[in-house]
């Protein structure tokens, strides 16, 4: 289901922050693993506001927000993501005898589609076994990348009903902060106009080392990116 409120919007600033308007809430989801699998859980509150900005170079002080350090530190954030819808974008479809998966190969390595059963790929293989089938849907949907969709053999998007919210990411089983998590079909508006596809899921970088900005890419893993609070 589509946001109908388009009060809510990011607006990402050339060489700058993320700004986001019309109250979109704001919290800090921590990433916990059990066993093979992860999960989110409550961080501590952020502050609310009708508009605020977001850090996407990676250098605040007063993570996740801007303080302008883009501008101390010349952040280039030129983004190079493509604006294909993600129908164009699949680069593998997984056919089982239930469920169809959809892949587009972005990845945000916040590993949510593996599961104690299996990945979502062989869960999706093998979703003629309803507990599988259940598994696979929940490795697929728990992607906060919006990598991996999900279908019904008629051919039916399985998503979850998320309101719009955004999301700080902290994962402290790579000892890294993770991206922003945007949840809810909120418009992304790039630095020259132009509109991104509204997605249920998606992971924005703030680290500031993505290759396909303003997407993660997980470089933040490899930078060892951490969010320094003072």
């Amino acid at each position: 289901m589509e946001n109908t409120d388009k009060n809510k919007k990011i607006k990402i600033i050339k060489n700058g922050p993320y700004i986001v308007s019309g109250n979109v809430p704001l919290s800090e989801s921590i990433i916990i693993h059990k066993g093979n699998e992860n999960e989110f859980f409550e961080g501590r509150e952020l502050p609310q506001s009708e508009v605020y900005a977001l850090c996407r170079c990676g250098k605040s002080k007063n993570p996740p927000f801007c303080d302008v350090s883009h501008e101390k530190h010349s952040f280039s954030g030129t983004e190079k993501a493509s604006k294909t819808e993600y129908s164009q974008r699949i680069v593998e479809k997984i056919e089982g005898p239930n469920l169809d998966l959809l892949d587009d190969g972005r990845c945000a390595f916040a590993r949510f589609c593996h599961r104690d059963a299996g990945d979502a790929w062989e869960l999706t293989e093998n979703s003629d076994i309803p507990e599988l089938r259940t598994q696979a849907i929940i490795a697929a949907t728990d992607c906060p990348s919006g990598r991996l969709v999900v279908m019904d053999k008629e051919g039916h998007v399985i998503e979850p009903d998320y309101k719009p919210v955004i999301e700080i990411i902290q994962d402290p089983p790579k000892r890294v902060s993770g991206p922003i998590f945007v949840k809810g079909y909120i418009p992304i508006e790039s630095a020259d106009g132009s509109i991104y596809e509204e997605r249920n899921r998606i992971a924005l970088c703030r680290c500031g080392k993505s290759k396909n900005k303003p997407f993660c890419d997980a470089a933040h893993i490899t930078a060892g990116y951490k969010d320094k609070r003072e």
